[in-house]
């Protein structure tokens, strides 16, 4: 159950370009494949190593992406409001790289568990494509977004950091 009704969440999905193409009835119908989960502020959301059995919207808060080597931990990004999360995992079956982590004030996720996606492969298919686009835009993000911190890196190095 999430607390958002069909219509806020409708709203959030168009502030936010996800899924934009859905109507706000295949929004409602999403709802019942959806649950909400919060986390506190430190909580860990996933770790790496394990395989992802959910993917999530998160609707408020962010969370820090942490490369943890079992003694010590680096933050290596952050997802706020608005994007997905999860999806890397989810899609390929493979385990994660790194923690998934709430940072300080917390996270509000909408959870769409595996067991659920496959529900609404079958039942909604339109509303599944549209959760695919989304995905897709999201990875195509983080990807221009790695690029950028290479070339900022490298840069950097072999530029006006090098001493």
């Amino acid at each position: 159950m999430i607390s958002m009704s069909a219509k806020e969440l409708f709203t959030f999905f168009q502030e936010n370009s996800i899924c934009e193409s859905l109507t706000k009835q295949d929004v409602e119908t999403l709802t019942h494949f959806l649950q909400e989960k919060e986390y506190a502020g430190g909580d860990i959301i996933s770790d790496s190593g394990e395989v992802g059995d959910s993917l999530g919207f998160i609707i408020k808060g962010k969370v820090q992406f942490l490369s943890f080597d079992g003694q010590d931990s680096a933050s290596v990004g952050k997802q706020g409001t608005g994007t997905l999360i999860g999806e890397m995992s989810f899609f390929d079956r493979k385990p994660r790289n790194l923690r998934m982590e709430a940072c300080k004030k917390g996270v509000t996720v909408l959870e769409l568990t595996r067991a659920m996606y496959d529900r609404l492969k079958v039942e909604e298919p339109y509303i599944v494509v549209n959760i695919l686009e989304n995905a897709i835009v999201s990875l195509d993000i983080l990807v221009r977004h790695m690029g950028d911190d290479i070339s900022a890196l490298g840069h950097y190095m072999h530029g006006f950091g090098k001493h």
